[in-house]
């Protein structure tokens, strides 16, 4: 019922490209694990080996925190139609936030959104899908507009001071990253 692969085939790029959410799971060494869903047409495939996936601002920022500490990530799409499929990128990820060198280009990516707030680009290490028997059929009808709409009226400003409210500690008291000295703490 699984099959595994040490990386994408254009027949699951194609799956993953068709998808509108997708699943990320992270851990530290120890405390809580975060599985959290992402939408907004935020990931991007880089090679059969590597994808990024933009990360916009949140009430946490828990996968900072684990990937900082522990940088295994994996990546969960399900098809919610046609044909039942489950798909799972294993790999190590690392955070690229606004100041590093590397943001510019990977940015250049996605569209532009109001609160972005890292890229995290994972080397893939296994690609297992299985059966997705029991996913259940949902209907796609559209994004949310709630999160651009809440970014946009606070203004870089007001995003700012929000990921030094509340986006610098995960649930565990982990640093983020999200500041290069966060001695403010």
């Amino acid at each position: 019922m699984s099959d595994q692969y040490r990386e994408l085939s254009g027949k699951l790029i194609d799956f993953i490209q068709a998808q509108q959410m997708f699943f990320i799971g992270t851990a530290g060494a120890e405390g809580f694990v975060n599985v959290s869903p992402k939408g907004m047409d935020s990931l991007r495939i880089i090679s059969p080996g590597e994808v990024a996936w933009l990360n916009l601002t949140g009430s946490g920022n828990e996968s900072a925190a684990h990937v900082l500490e522990n940088r295994r990530m994996t990546i969960m799409f399900c098809s919610f139609d046609k044909q039942p499929l489950i798909l799972r990128l294993y790999g190590e990820a690392e955070v690229i936030h606004p100041r590093d060198d590397e943001w510019q280009a990977l940015f250049a990516l996605f569209p532009a959104h109001a609160g972005a707030r890292q890229i995290f680009r994972m080397q893939i290490s296994l690609v297992v899908t299985s059966c997705g028997y029991a996913v259940p059929y949902y209907e796609f009808k559209g994004e949310r507009q709630t999160l651009t709409n809440w970014a946009v009226k606070r203004g870089e400003q007001g995003i700012e001071q929000y990921w030094r409210d509340k986006n610098q500690v995960s649930m565990d008291g982990k640093d983020t990253g999200i500041f290069p000295d966060q001695s403010n703490l």
